[in-house]
């Protein structure tokens, strides 16, 4: 079992991330990107960033505990997911999730339920930034 579960302070290493999910076995490499995206606020602030804060003791364990879930549902060769705490400015990744299986459809599969999982269960909160007034902390059960 190849899994890479981590909670990083500093830029996401995404070419070291695909590195490692490369197996002479695999016939799909599936990888997601989260990236802080540039929008408008309903007031017409321009987000500036987002500003994660995780509780430590809760989301490592719960990010192992992700990566044990989706083994139990695909056959995962080897699986990576980091996530980013602090200021993440636009056009930056803030998670980062790669999966590597026998097939491509497990891997797609995989990828976009453990993002999704995340998500919704990781202690991880994210404040946008705007150009005026205060931030905003966002729902972590809102949808995109």
């Amino acid at each position: 079992m190849m899994d890479w579960c981590e909670i990083l302070a500093t830029p996401l290493p995404t070419a070291e991330v695909v590195a490692f999910v490369q197996d002479a076995g695999a016939g799909g490499i599936a990888v997601f990107l989260g990236t802080t995206r540039a929008e408008n606020s309903a007031a017409g602030q321009g987000l500036l960033a987002l500003d994660y804060e995780v509780y430590r003791d809760m989301a490592g364990p719960q990010l192992v505990d992700l990566a044990r879930r989706a083994r139990e549902r695909w056959p995962i060769l080897k699986l990576v997911l980091l996530h980013r705490t602090g200021r993440v400015d636009v056009g930056e990744p803030s998670v980062v999730i790669a999966v590597s299986t026998p097939h491509r459809a497990a891997a797609f599969e995989a990828c976009h339920w453990l993002i999704d999982t995340l998500k919704a269960e990781a202690s991880i909160w994210k404040k946008e930034t705007w150009s005026e007034g205060p931030g905003t902390w966002v729902d972590p059960q809102s949808k995109p």
